[in-house]
């Protein structure tokens, strides 16, 4: 395998082959990419088995290893970064284990043929930006209602009322109904005046005090005027803020779900 080539692909190769380029791939520390068919065994804090299918095994430069069916975005199998790597082949099976000391567990990839190998060394100094919908934003408030105010409780979303649908609608902590409208961009006067008719329909529903808060990154040049002629309030949002807010979500789910599966099997 040429070290000065950015991407070094075999094809079909024989386990011994595919053996020799996955262990200097891993002692250069390069993503790996396997596609071929295997099953896979977890032992660690519990125990499980994955019999055998097509599935594409993915180490990355960092020691994190992933294995992939032909559907869905989450891996089946993984470990994190840091993974210490061991190959070998044993009764015509070619064995990929990854090994982790704290807390102690590792994962063995038994293939008994292979499709393709690929090594590469790969460039990434870009920055990664999170942006988020409205749709995210309403999310992100759903989940951490502390983002419009603390001791909000939201009670719905896309309620509908006479003018539209409010964003999210809720209690404040004194017990005040809030409509809360949501804009991604810098809000202008038509987003308060959108807020106002949202909060008369609600009043005109229920018998005590309703609040309307606008959420938005930033209102535009006059507008604070105008909330407050309306006895409105204003609450500053970053949707990169929502965004990461949902990610870090994510990231817990994922994890959970896998604590899960490992629990489920043990």
């Amino acid at each position: 395998m040429n070290a000065f080539k950015p991407v070094s692909t075999v094809e079909n190769p024989t386990l011994q082959e595919a053996e020799a380029t996955i262990r200097e791939a891993l002692a250069r520390r390069k993503c790996l990419i396997v596609v071929g068919n295997c099953w896979v065994e977890y032992h660690g804090r519990a125990s499980s088995k994955l019999e055998s299918g097509e599935r594409i095994l993915i180490v990355k430069e960092d020691g994190s290893l992933l294995v992939h069916r032909a559907k869905g975005y989450e891996p089946v199998n993984w470990q994190p970064p840091g993974c210490i790597f061991q190959t070998m082949i044993e009764n015509e099976t070619l064995i990929v284990k990854a090994i982790r000391r704290k807390p102690a567990e590792h994962v063995k990839v038994f293939f008994n043929k292979i499709y393709m190998v690929s090594a590469l060394s790969l460039k990434d100094t870009g920055t990664f930006s999170l942006y988020a919908s409205e749709e995210d934003m309403q999310k992100a408030i759903l989940a951490e209602p502390w983002l419009v105010e603390e001791g909000f409780k939201p009670i719905a979303y896309e309620k509908k009322v006479e003018p539209g649908f409010v964003d999210v609608y809720g209690v404040d902590s004194e017990g005040n109904f809030v409509v809360v409208e949501i804009k991604r961009k810098t809000a202008g006067r038509e987003a308060a005046f959108q807020l106002a008719r949202y909060v008369d329909a609600i009043k005109g529903m229920v018998n005590r005090p309703v609040r309307g808060i606008l959420v938005a990154p930033s209102i535009a040049k006059g507008v604070q005027r105008t909330l407050d002629a309306l006895n409105l309030s204003f609450k500053a949002l970053d949707p990169r803020r929502c965004a990461e807010i949902l990610k870090r979500s994510e990231t817990r789910k994922l994890a959970e779900f896998f604590g899960e599966q490992h629990d489920s099997r043990s």
